[in-house]
């Protein structure tokens, strides 16, 4: 199999708890969080690119305006957790793509070189059985995952917080890990107090 378009989904509907104020429009190196992973999948030629949002949407809605290659689905049931908004971005992307990184709207330092050698290895791993990549950066499990088009109907079936761990759980054998020595690439920013690590490692 030839393989074709490949997007991403870039969750952020979240209501930001943790961290007191809405995620995606906080700004870092002078722009928002939420550009970062649309920047870097532009730049590496994914598309279609999906925006998952739900709190604050209209705030997510002009964060995003300056990307003219991107839609934005609304969840409305974004409380319900990160589930919810997982199905929608694979209904968006569905019939439309081969395959689909799942990027989080809160870590901003994922690199393009991550990206790239996963595509690459997509490219040339497929045929030898492979249908989900994950990134590991220094021994711990991160984002973007890859899925590829033949496992998106069993996100109908996620729930609440579960996220894509039960479709990983349930597909070992066909899940390559790549591994990458630098941790800041998958640092997640929950609260306040990472949001000022990440920033020491912007400096």
């Amino acid at each position: 199999m030839s393989i074709g378009s490949i997007g991403a989904i870039i969750l952020a509907a979240g209501m930001s708890t943790r961290m007191g104020e809405f995620k995606p429009v906080i700004p870092l190196r002078g722009k928002p969080l939420l550009h970062f992973p649309i920047e870097v999948a532009a730049e590496c030629g994914l598309g279609p690119i999906v925006v998952v949002g739900g709190y604050c949407i209209d705030e997510l809605r002009s964060c995003a305006a300056p990307f003219k290659q991107l839609s934005i689905v609304e969840n409305r049931d974004y409380a319900s957790g990160i589930g919810s908004s997982l199905r929608l971005g694979i209904e968006a992307v569905t019939g439309r793509t081969d395959a689909v990184f799942i990027f989080l709207a809160d870590q901003p330092l994922v690199s393009p070189v991550v990206v790239v050698a996963m595509l690459e290895q997509y490219r040339r791993m497929r045929s030898e059985g492979a249908r989900i990549l994950r990134p590991v950066y220094a021994g711990m499990p991160g984002h973007p995952v890859l899925f590829d088009a033949e496992l998106y109907t069993e996100f109908a079936t996620i729930q609440g917080d579960e996220g894509g761990k039960s479709i990983i759980s349930g597909h070992r054998s066909e899940l390559l890990l790549m591994r990458f020595d630098q941790t800041e690439w998958g640092i997640d920013v929950d609260t306040p107090q990472d949001l000022l690590d990440l920033k020491g490692f912007c400096k």
